[in-house]
């Protein structure tokens, strides 16, 4: 008898390790609400440029300033549209600023005299879009005789980034059903079993790549300055687009 009450007392402890080894992996999921992020990109060469081109003048007569910055304005829309006539042109950014010269402080810390300008600068910028990439070395070099480069930022076309939408909700939801069918595996069920409940697309994919925002020149330029210049390199890479999506999974 005192042999068969160590056999049952050894093997109710067995049992009792063996039910505690083996709980973990025996949780039920049934109903279980499991929340997957997913994420998908994709890469297309960019197709479109926005240039922006500026032109400044200082002159003590704020009159004379302005007169030449619109007749180097003209003269530099007139070239852009002759170099690539299909290209989209606004004029932006029209300022005129005063010039002071530099303030004399008395030893009391109040100024010598009330400052008056001593010049003006007046500028005025010119936003060009274009799709016409294999022209636009060409096109600047041809502007740069009277205006000058602020900026080129390359980007995709709307046209592009509307067709391109179907493959980056197909790789999202791709993505969305592999990583469904990880977590299913991880918890030992079956991918049969899961049901997707909710679909939440949190992000469209709208990165609108931001432009820098123009600011006057600090430097002066040349009033005649029409020589020829070289043409400049560029290469427009290309765009990433991104899409995010949160899916909701219930286990039968």
């Amino acid at each position: 008898m005192s042999i068969m009450r160590n056999f049952a007392a050894v093997a109710a402890i067995t049992s009792i390790a063996l039910a505690a080894h083996a709980a973990p992996n025996e949780l039920p999921t049934t109903g279980t609400l499991v929340v997957v992020p997913a994420y998908g990109e994709v890469k297309h060469v960019n197709d479109q440029a926005v240039v922006l081109l500026a032109v400044e003048e200082q002159d003590k007569d704020k009159a004379a300033a302005a007169s030449r910055v619109n007749t180097k304005m003209k003269q530099g829309l007139e070239i852009v549209k002759k170099e690539d006539p299909q290209a989209s042109l606004k004029t932006q950014g029209y300022y005129t600023y005063p010039v002071y010269p530099e303030e004399v402080v008395l030893p009391n810390g109040r100024p010598a005299k009330q400052r008056v300008p001593t010049a003006w600068r007046v500028g005025q910028y010119l936003e060009v879009t274009t799709t016409s990439l294999d022209k636009l070395p060409k096109t600047v070099a041809a502007a740069q005789k009277i205006l000058t480069l602020n900026s080129i930022n390359f980007g995709l076309k709307p046209e592009t980034t509307k067709q391109l939408d179907d493959q980056r909700i197909a790789a999202t939801y791709k993505n969305l059903n592999e990583r469904i069918a990880s977590i299913a595996n991880a918890m030992g069920r079956k991918v049969g079993d899961a049901v997707l409940d909710t679909v939440d697309f949190e992000g469209s994919g709208n990165y609108t790549e931001a432009r820098p925002a123009a600011a006057p020149m600090m430097m002066r330029m040349k009033s005649a300055d029409t020589a020829e210049v070289a043409e400049p390199s560029f290469e427009p890479g290309e765009t990433t687009l991104q899409m995010q999506l949160v899916g909701k999974v219930r286990f039968k």
